[in-house]
């Protein structure tokens, strides 16, 4: 074959340069400077944070031009070695932020400090970081979010209104390292002790709805005379009812909630649970989200925000 053979021809390298020429305008014009923001959940099969996701999409759908968003959530809600692991795959992905709902308060916060190293701004969202680790290890992350201890004593408040002192009620409380599960039984005990209601019981459900309902029945049985259930979340509140539907009790012992979920508002209408608490899940995520936008603008400090809570009864309802 001779050397002509080989040589490419005119027409053809102008065509294989002028090609290669608009890939490279292309892959320049596709090139997207938005900054990346992180949403890590719990898990999604508690309707809190699957109204959480919501509200993070409505959000981005109202700011799209100004960042991407890349939600997930954990299968376990006390899973907290599967919730670590997603923060570390968004520190290798190169997020800008991430916006948090911790499934432990404690455990949590070595990898949002190793994501803050490496320059990713973090914010705490829902369940607040352990302030005394946070002091430990010198770091400084805003919480926003609601004063879930308030909210609680909303609740108990309303619950004590139809009881009289000496009454007997019982606690069903969220996961014993969770701030927010902590900070919902003070609540429910600043009202119980200030109303002088007799607590007889106070034991961990760890959020779920089939684990409230068999410590639920056992209070039922050991405590004949009880008059109340405080639940640190709705999903343990709807466990409190079905124990009440099976032991035949369910108009002689109140059960309060925590969360506003869809799933308990019949309920509430039907006067099966007395009272839950907004605190306003789809917000709860924009404003996590907001606050890492204006930090990553230099438009705001690692400040903590208080986000609202409201007592939600049967005449509250929206209709």
């Amino acid at each position: 074959m001779t050397g002509k053979g080989v040589g490419m021809r005119p027409w053809l390298a102008v065509a294989l340069f002028a090609g290669l020429g608009a890939v490279l305008l292309g892959c320049e014009s596709e090139v997207d400077d938005r900054p990346v923001i992180g949403l890590v959940m719990k898990s999604l099969a508690n309707e809190f944070f699957a109204t959480m996701e919501e509200g993070a999409w409505a959000h981005h759908a109202d700011h799209e031009d100004a960042y991407r968003l890349r939600v997930t959530g954990m299968r376990d809600e006390t899973d907290v070695a599967e919730q670590v692991g997603i923060v570390e795959l968004m520190i290798a992905q190169g997020v800008d932020a991430i916006v948090i709902a911790p499934a432990d308060s404690q455990a949590l916060v070595g990898v949002s400090q190793r994501a803050m190293d490496q320059g990713i701004v973090v914010v705490n969202i829902d369940n607040k970081f352990d302030e005394e680790v946070l002091a430990d290890r010198g770091v400084d992350i805003p919480f926003v979010g609601p004063d879930n201890r308030k909210g609680a004593q909303l609740a108990a408040n309303h619950l004590a209104e139809r009881l009289e002192a000496g009454d007997q009620v019982a606690i069903i409380e969220g996961a014993p390292n969770a701030y927010n599960g902590i900070q919902r039984r003070l609540g429910f005990e600043d009202a119980i002790n200030e109303h002088e209601l007799d607590l007889v019981s106070s034991q961990t459900g760890y959020w779920e709805t089939d684990q409230a309902m068999p410590i639920a029945s056992a209070m039922i049985n050991e405590y004949p005379n009880l008059r109340a259930i405080l639940c640190a979340n709705d999903s343990m509140a709807l466990g409190a009812v079905a124990a009440l539907r099976d032991a035949g009790r369910t108009d002689e012992i109140y059960v309060v909630g925590f969360d506003n979920i869809s799933a308990v508002q019949r309920l509430l209408a039907e006067g099966q649970i007395l009272c839950t608490v907004d605190q306003h899940a789809a917000l709860l995520a924009a404003y996590g989200i907001q606050h890492a936008l204006d930090m990553l603008a230099g438009d705001a400090s690692p400040e903590d925000v208080e986000t609202p809570v409201d007592l939600i009864t049967a005449d509250t309802l929206e209709p």
